[in-house]
């Protein structure tokens, strides 16, 4: 039996710091493996459709015609890679990540606090030209291999107290939330309307939306050679393995807070132990098949709201002033950071 631990008093607004820094940067990697799979789906003709799906899944029209932009390309592109007073974009995202790890010095390594500084210098010299063609495909590879350097020297350097716990919570649960954001986005544009166009979809689009969630190579090890949208569904939710699962984020979620309240003696985290019990059931009790003909969408927008549900009972237990969202599907994605200066 594990022996209760009394490590330093985490401060609240350092757990709360912790949490979010790691939520702002799992943003910045999903957002640069949305644009990158966004522009793989462009078709002729189609392209204003193909980018502003992405304005939709994340819940940005409001803010996107009130800093003036128009519903194409080109405006989408700027909106999330160049817009730093747009703050759902990389550079609004990153810098939210690093105002936190300023806050957060004390608790992190030299080696995490020198790569969010480069990784947010590289971010501020992303130009125009930068969102054209191929080299929009470097830049979103560069994204993403910004935010992974930052996890890895995490893993390697981050001390294993509490502190460790919240900044895993942030990320897993940003995680789970975005890989259903992935799905239902890519899953509502590529509905096929016959035969041909299943076969064709099946064929390249579920190819590319596993690529967007670096799945591919994990797809086709356990997958049959011909795979069907159920079994893209399955492995995206409820592969136990993959580690962008939504399945595998929400058991660890769960395993981290039962930590909290048994190694640290932190009580207060039994509402969202509850809450995280039940979007584990509701990710595992129904067929998939059953979850396609019933409406994907709609199963993720409920499972987008308790991933929200749960984000804020954290929040409750040990943060303050905790920021609630809007009840509505799309407002997982608005949640953000409220002051939080009191103790834990």
């Amino acid at each position: 039996m594990s022996t209760m631990r009394f490590d330093a008093v985490l401060l609240s607004r350092d757990a709360e710091g912790l949490f979010w820094m790691a939520r702002y940067l799992e943003r910045v990697e999903n957002l640069a493996r949305l644009i990158d799979v966004t522009q793989s789906f462009e078709s002729p003709g189609f392209e204003t459709d193909a980018w502003f799906g992405l304005i939709r899944i994340n819940a940005d029209e409001k803010n996107f015609a009130a800093r003036g932009f128009s519903p194409d390309a080109a405006h989408v592109k700027r909106f999330y890679l160049l817009d730093r007073g747009n703050p759902t974009s990389v550079p609004g995202n990153l810098e939210d990540a690093r105002t936190n790890a300023r806050t957060l010095r004390p608790l992190m390594s030299t080696e995490m606090w020198r790569q969010i500084n480069m990784f947010h210098r590289f971010v501020g010299q992303i130009t125009p030209e930068d969102l054209e063609g191929d080299a929009l495909s470097r830049l979103c590879t560069r994204l993403k291999d910004g935010v992974q350097a930052h996890t890895g020297i995490t893993e390697g350097t981050l001390y294993r107290d509490q502190g460790w716990y919240f900044y895993e919570l942030g990320r897993l649960l940003e995680r789970a939330d975005q890989t259903t954001r992935m799905l239902d986005i890519k899953y509502t544009a590529i509905l096929p309307q016959g035969r041909e166009e299943k076969r064709v979809a099946e064929l390249t689009q579920w190819n590319a939306i596993l690529r967007a969630a670096a799945g591919y190579h994990a797809f086709k090890r356990r997958s049959r050679a011909s795979f069907s949208a159920e079994d893209v569904v399955h492995f995206l939710l409820r592969d136990p393995s993959s580690p962008r699962s939504a399945l595998l984020c929400v058991r660890r979620a769960e395993s981290h807070l039962d930590d909290l309240r048994r190694i640290y003696g932190l009580t207060a985290a039994g509402e969202a132990i509850e809450l995280a019990e039940y979007l584990r059931e509701l990710l595992l009790e129904k067929p998939i098949g059953h979850i396609l003909a019933t409406g994907l969408h709609e199963y993720l927008d409920m499972v987008q709201i308790h991933i929200q549900a749960l984000a804020g009972a954290i929040g409750r237990a040990f943060f303050r002033d905790w920021q609630p969202a809007s009840p509505a599907p799309v407002a997982a994605q608005s949640q953000t950071q409220g002051p939080a200066e009191a103790l834990a």
